[in-house]
């Protein structure tokens, strides 16, 4: 028998075989979710040698996923709290991805700590990142660096020469969330995991008082079909309360959503050559250089609506104006934002009533045999959350092989750093300028001659798109035919994120997009329609649902527009 190679790639015939594959294998491990934790544990459980599927009930990073703050950040508040543990995890992690497993998508970020006190604050600042730098801050990137007020002013120009008295400079470490999640899921199938997404999870299966697997829904189609496997993780975030209730029984601890917003200006309207990093009364802010843009956020408050579709409201936004106002030289007005975003993040519930104080830390446990359930903690930990997940399986499974996924690169990582050096060759081979091809490095390392190459029978799709230039036509296109993009809005809210870097919010791009992705999906005219009027209709609510003052409304302008994913309509109006 010949042995067929794994591939990472998630397109339409994938996709079919995919479906084959939940109905006749029995799996050692089945996750449910397909945002980082899931698409870290499916990544983990096939890497030790398990069979292994993941189902996602919508889009990869379709959750809290992609509306992060895009950083992989060592956790510099939670030294405050004395939570050395969490913050040292994080900065083995951070460091983990800036040169092992994900150069190609985790870069270097500096950030600016304004002083607003004199004699005490330096000190007290200056001892906290000097244990943060000790713990494992500085091994990649520059230790902190200490400024004058005059000092800090050039670095950034913008703030108000009053709101400090001087300012340190550390360093962290970003990425976009929402293609790493993408890519962490199709590192999993290219070790042998099968990845579905639009698959839905509506019932758990049980013999006697143990999961045995679950019954799938495809959302797309309607077909249902029951998965066999030893044993079922639940890493669906948000949901994971809802899961648990498929079950029967409760599960070991409660999950709240805390939303959070942030909101992207162009990069001219404030001046600053580092990000920022401000104090509020609650929490922290940040000023984040995003490309062309600056990305600012958080807020930090309780949600009980719509899970799907979190909406920011017109306080959100207002929120974060007036934080940042306090310190800029010029204001930033809501004339001035070119798109917003709103996420969920899934915290352990506690004793306090006030989600800022709920737990960053995560849990893993085991509700009933046969089920899994791993919940909280951070994006930048994703790859120990996911690990000790898969580890809690060996009651269920017998012993299994420890995980090894601190040692596996993901896919585009393996040869990145030489083609960075490659550069001027790679822009004079395809015809793109140098600037470009650092852009397109930078979002799919490794994998870039295989992006590149969909354009060889047509060198039109090495042009940028018309209304969002940042990017390349041939970039939709593989959106749909690598990485599992099924509708529009994936390709314009994560595959690239048009839906809020642009003052269109990808609308402008959207005939242009569903055009070039309708042959790979079998889309007729009709359909593009559909899909097109479709993302017209979400941005339409969202930006509708930003005009009120309070969840209640907001979530309910936000849902006003229909689920692209038909299949899941029913569910959503029920909820």
């Amino acid at each position: 028998m010949v042995m067929q190679p794994f591939s990472a790639k998630l397109g339409p015939h994938e996709r079919e075989q995919a479906w084959a594959e939940l109905k006749s294998r029995e799996f050692d491990v089945l996750v449910i979710g397909g945002g980082v934790t899931g698409a870290g544990a499916a990544l983990d459980a096939t890497t030790r040698g398990l069979r292994t599927a993941l189902v996602e009930a919508r889009d990869l990073a379709s959750g809290t996923s992609s509306r992060s703050s895009k950083l992989f950040h060592g956790g510099l508040r939670y030294l405050e709290q004395m939570n050395f543990t969490l913050v040292a995890e994080a900065l083995k992690e951070r460091e983990l991805m800036l040169t092992t497993l994900a150069p190609h998508l985790v870069h270097p970020v500096a950030f600016l700590y304004p002083l607003s006190h004199r004699a005490w604050e330096r000190p007290y600042v200056a001892t906290g990142l000097a244990m943060y730098d000790q713990m494992g801050g500085s091994r990649s990137v520059p230790r902190q660096k200490h400024l004058t007020r005059g000092g800090a002013l050039k670095l950034f120009p913008g703030l108000k020469s009053e709101s400090l008295v001087g300012a340190v400079r550390y360093f962290d470490a970003q990425a976009d969330d929402a293609r790493h999640t993408m890519t962490v899921a199709r590192t999993a199938a290219h070790y042998g995991a099968v990845v579905r997404t639009s698959t839905e999870v509506i019932e758990i299966v049980k013999e006697a008082d143990r999961v045995t697997g679950v019954v799938v829904r495809d959302v797309e189609s309607g077909e249902r079909v029951t998965v066999r496997a030893k044993v079922v993780v639940n890493a669906t975030g948000v949901w994971t309360d809802d899961i648990q209730s498929l079950s029967g029984g409760r599960g070991r601890f409660r999950v709240r959503a805390s939303k959070g917003i942030h909101i992207l200006v162009p990069r001219d309207r404030i001046a600053g050559e580092v990000g920022l990093i401000l104090r509020t009364e609650k929490s922290v802010l940040f000023v984040i250089p995003w490309g062309q843009q600056w990305l600012i956020g958080t807020t930090d408050t309780d949600w009980t609506h719509d899970l799907a579709h979190p909406a920011a409201t017109a306080t959100d936004i207002d929120y974060l104006l007036k934080r940042l106002n306090d310190v800029l030289a010029v204001p930033v007005t809501r004339d001035d934002i070119l798109g917003v975003y709103a996420g969920l993040r899934p915290l352990l519930a506690g004793e306090s009533e006030d989600t800022s104080q709920l737990s960053r830390e995560h849990a893993v446990a085991r509700p009933c045999p046969g089920m899994i359930a791993v919940a909280g903690g951070k994006y930048t930990t994703y790859r120990v959350m996911a690990k000790d997940a898969i580890d809690a399986t060996a009651e269920d499974l017998g012993e299994i092989k420890e995980s090894v996924t601190e040692h596996v690169p993901l896919v585009g990582a393996d040869g990145y750093a030489a083609m960075v050096n490659l550069k001027h060759e790679l822009a004079d081979q395809s015809g793109l300028p140098q600037w470009r091809i650092e852009h397109l490095l930078g979002r799919y390392g490794s994998k870039l001659h295989e992006v590149i190459g969909l354009a060889d029978d047509d060198p039109g799709l090495l042009e940028p798109v018309t209304h969002a230039e940042s990017y390349l036509r041939v970039e939709l296109l593989y959106a749909v035919t690598h990485e599992g993009a099924l509708h529009l809005t994936d390709v314009l809210a994560r595959r690239t994120r048009m839906s809020f870097e642009t003052r269109h919010r990808g609308v402008d791009a959207a005939q242009e997009a569903a055009e070039i992705i309708a042959p790979v999906l079998g889309w007729d005219a009709a359909r593009v329609a559909d899909e097109v009027s479709g993302y017209a209709d979400r941005v339409r609510a969202e930006r509708a649902s930003q005009e009120l003052d309070n969840d209640a409304d907001s979530d309910a302008a936000r849902r006003a527009a229909p689920e692209v994913r038909v299949g899941l309509r029913q569910v959503t109006a029920t909820r």
